[in-house]
């Protein structure tokens, strides 16, 4: 599998509200409740609130495209645009989704490789996220690739108060 990668335009809008949604509830819908989880899936992947964010300059999407079939997408965040850690020296990884058919076929892996390239070219020192404590699958990903913990923070889904690890790779 050839994996491209592509940064996204405001353009690409209407493919980003569909692969953000889609995503995020093949991911979390089970896991919430559902007044509150359809709630913040309106809020959040509004096409609104992702054009605002397509057009911030400290953020930036890239979509991930197996020959022309779209398959993922990440979002890195910088300066003022990061959620918790404002440090020039570190870029948020705040978003990275695979669709579901195409999960085990080491994407993430692959886009995690093209993030840290990204980061290392822009010259900062590391990478952070914030993941889900319910998210074993994904804390072990992170791990496995030198993520470590340095904090948490509280996440909404509605009025649902959860606790987001957040990690970090030193470069």
């Amino acid at each position: 599998m050839k994996l491209d990668f592509r940064q996204c335009e405001i353009s690409d809008l209407d493919a980003l509200v569909k692969i953000s949604k889609d995503t995020f509830v093949d991911a979390f819908e089970k896991d919430n409740d559902p007044v509150d989880f359809q709630n913040y899936i309106q809020k959040a992947f509004s096409p609104d609130r992702l054009e605002s964010e397509l057009k911030n300059p400290d953020s930036t999407f890239y979509f991930v495209f197996d020959e022309e079939t779209l398959v993922g997408y990440y979002k890195l965040n910088t300066g003022k645009a990061q959620t918790d850690v404002h440090d020039e020296d570190s870029i948020e990884l705040e978003r990275i989704y695979v669709i579901q058919a195409y999960q085990g076929h080491k994407i993430g892996a692959r886009m995690l490789s093209h993030i840290l390239h990204l980061v290392k070219e822009l010259g900062k020192a590391y990478l952070w996220l914030g993941v889900w404590e319910h998210n074993p699958k994904a804390i072990r990903f992170y791990q496995r690739h030198g993520f470590q913990k340095f904090g948490e923070h509280p996440y909404y889904i509605g009025n649902d108060k959860q606790t987001d690890w957040l990690l970090r790779l030193n470069l």
